[in-house]
């Protein structure tokens, strides 16, 4: 068996693309032992490193395909390039922080919540994208299934939360039981981001019952980073 064979039956498709391309420019007739195998190595590595990310872009299913370096930062966004750049670290995640984002319609919500959530997946972390109404739904769906517990098990093993277009509507009483749930299961030790078309000074309103609402806001405001999105629809400049 050749030293090709070799690597495609251990699976090594890096190290096989690296090498392919070693004998075609006959570089390997250049190389010591130990320059050869740092070369094969790091393209093995990058190469788990891609698909690893590929797989986690599949997992979280945003909804855009987003980049942090597509984003408008023009005078009157309210978006701060260095709070972004921070963000784009995933210190965040690591540190259990949330994000809260809000703004008007169209004004790039969802559209930076994705590109926070594929900056994540690119570091390596576990991310789900929910529109809040869906979210809220499945749960409603599971505890009628008695797969609750699954449920809120695989969000909770998430590094990354990311919950659009909340507080589109009031939330009924089961509902504000279910984000408490999630909220408090996620406190201090994973990320959320929440991107909404009203003020935070609002979603008090929007939850509806005075202890919930103080618990879930409690949790999330005082360990947050916040952007205001500003500006006219970047909908209608396209």
């Amino acid at each position: 068996m050749v030293i090709d064979d070799h690597f495609a039956a251990l699976r090594l498709h890096g190290m096989r693309r690296a090498w392919q391309a070693l004998i075609e420019t006959r570089q390997h007739l250049e190389l010591n032992l130990s320059d050869g195998l740092e070369i094969l190595l790091q393209a093995e590595d990058h190469d788990r490193e891609a698909r690893r990310s590929d797989r986690l872009h599949k997992q979280a299913g945003f909804r855009y395909m987003a980049s942090l370096e597509e984003l408008t930062f023009g005078a009157g966004r309210g978006l701060d390039r260095n709070l972004v750049s921070q963000l784009a670290t995933g210190d965040y995640i690591a540190a259990g922080q949330s994000v809260l984002i809000t703004g008007a319609t169209g004004c790039g919500k969802s559209y930076l919540a994705c590109a926070l959530g594929y900056s994540a997946c690119a570091h390596g972390y576990r991310v789900s994208y929910f529109n809040m109404q869906k979210m809220l739904t499945r749960s409603k769906i599971a505890r009628a299934e008695g797969q609750a517990s699954k449920f809120f098990d695989m969000i909770r093993r998430k590094d990354l939360l990311i919950i659009d277009d909340f507080g589109l509507i009031p939330l009924e009483a089961q509902h504000r039981i279910d984000l408490m749930e999630i909220i408090e299961d996620r406190h201090g030790r994973a990320s959320t981001i929440i991107a909404s078309q009203l003020p935070v000074a609002s979603w008090f309103e929007v939850i509806g019952e005075d202890t919930i609402a103080d618990a879930i806001l409690d949790r999330l405001v005082h360990t947050s980073h916040r952007i205001e999105l500003k500006g006219e629809s970047l909908r209608k400049k396209r």
